[in-house]
């Protein structure tokens, strides 16, 4: 063999061996596209916020803002099976950014109406080991105050207790326009965020996020044969006054909406705006007002999320007021925050009394 057949033949071994040691360098990535997503029940125009809800979410046909906050973060799984953050970001976004399309992935809402973050997010993953992690991720329409840097965190729980502070939504009410990543929501016994990075095999993790407060749905009425006009009335009942109180106030669990909890019932709180004044005529007969606020429980009553109205029938706020506690059931294990519906009939003015009511929502 000549000398420049064994020049040929020693090339082509490198380059054969380049070949080779090529397949398993750590420098090759695989991207993973990640797609967050939130329920759309109707398609509005660019100019008008979305009404938005998906099966058990408790958002309805209200019109809710666009998130222009977003906070994401990429936990992986290490050899002794604990979790650590591989990657964490927050990004600033402006309503053109989501855009109505149609929900495809691993949750039984496919094909369902969603509006979809537009720009990409795209993690890029070595091909040269099993890459088995999981993505978390809130948006809210205000900045969060949350109580860890998520590039801090140092696990999985120490994820999972992060909380975010209510103070620092501007107006309670806006606690409507802030979504998350539940942290029980599986398909096939698996956190419904995970993925995995393996040969041959290119992930994409398709998000769909939902409320993390509690719609309160409060309707009253006034039976017809009770009903009384401006100018005579005792002689009958209409509805003057009403408020809700004490809601929960503090920081609330941003993947785990139905754990939150306090110590005791808190003698001072957020207190809503009057629902009912005396000069709403309309409303002295019937009515219904809702809103939204953080789910919890209080210790030892597990079961129960605690409400505090005032109403008053034929006065003002001052003198035969009506204060009930309403212990609503709630299933601090689910999923998704309730619903919670309370119907009031009036057959005769409120008495200036105190007690608390268990209710079915």
């Amino acid at each position: 063999m000549t000398s420049k057949h064994l020049l040929i033949l020693w090339l082509s071994a490198l380059l054969f061996a380049g070949c080779e040691g090529a397949q398993d360098f750590p420098s090759q990535k695989v991207v993973l596209p990640l797609s967050i997503c939130l329920p759309a029940e109707k398609m509005h125009t660019p100019n008008n916020a979305p009404a938005r809800r998906v099966l058990g979410d408790p958002g309805t046909t209200e019109n809710y803002l666009f998130p222009h906050h977003l906070y994401y973060v990429v936990v992986k799984q290490n050899g002794d099976m604990s979790w650590s953050v591989w990657h964490a970001e927050h990004r600033t976004l402006t309503d053109g950014d989501w855009q109505p399309t149609r929900y495809v992935g691993l949750l039984p809402n496919s094909g369902d109406s969603i509006y979809q973050y537009t720009e990409e997010i795209n993690l890029m993953l070595a091909t040269g080991e099993k890459f088995v992690g999981r993505i978390y991720a809130i948006a809210s329409a205000e900045e969060l105050t949350l109580s860890k840097n998520l590039a801090d965190v140092t696990g999985l729980s120490d994820l999972l207790d992060v909380t975010f502070s209510t103070s620092s939504v501007a107006v309670q009410q806006k606690l409507m326009h802030i979504y998350s990543t539940p942290y029980n929501l599986n398909t096939s016994g698996t956190y419904y965020g995970s993925f995995s990075s393996i040969a041959q095999k290119v992930p994409h993790v398709h998000l769909l996020l939902y409320h993390v407060a509690a719609k309160v749905d409060i309707q009253w009425y006034v039976d017809e044969n009770r009903r009384i006009d401006p100018v005579t009335p005792a002689n009958g009942v209409r509805l003057t006054y009403m408020e809700a109180r004490r809601l929960f106030n503090g920081n609330a669990y941003c993947f785990k909406p139905m754990r939150n909890e306090v110590a005791a019932l808190p003698e001072t709180g957020y207190t809503l705006a009057d629902i009912v004044r005396p000069t709403d005529e309309a409303l002295w007969w019937e009515g219904r007002y809702y809103f939204y606020t953080i789910p919890y429980t209080v210790t030892g009553a597990p079961d129960y999320f605690p409400l505090q109205l005032q109403m008053c029938t034929n006065g003002t706020a001052v003198g035969n007021a009506y204060r009930p506690t309403l212990n609503m059931r709630v299933d601090t294990t689910a999923v998704f925050v309730p619903w919670m519906r309370v119907n009031f009939n009036f057959t005769q003015p409120l008495e200036d009394k105190a007690e608390t009511k268990t209710v079915d929502s």
